[in-house]
């Protein structure tokens, strides 16, 4: 999938079934939160940003990789 710069938003790897699954496996519980539907405009850059106080580095990576292959 072409993450497009990290500048795809998280509405648009909701949509995918592939990157939707990839999210669901790795971030099961970021996914139940009620929060996920409000935020479908923000963009991968700015959940990496944030994410990254709270998620190890590899973690991210093999999670941008996943989602580059789908």
């Amino acid at each position: 999938m072409d993450l497009r710069h990290n500048k795809i938003t998280l509405g648009e790897l909701l949509d995918a079934p592939k990157a939707r699954a990839v999210l669901q496996r790795r971030f099961p519980m970021v996914m139940k939160h009620p929060l996920v539907g409000a935020a479908r405009t923000i963009t991968l850059e700015q959940v990496l940003s944030v994410a990254q106080a709270y998620l190890p580095p590899k973690k991210l990576e093999e999670t941008l990789n996943e989602l580059r292959r789908v």
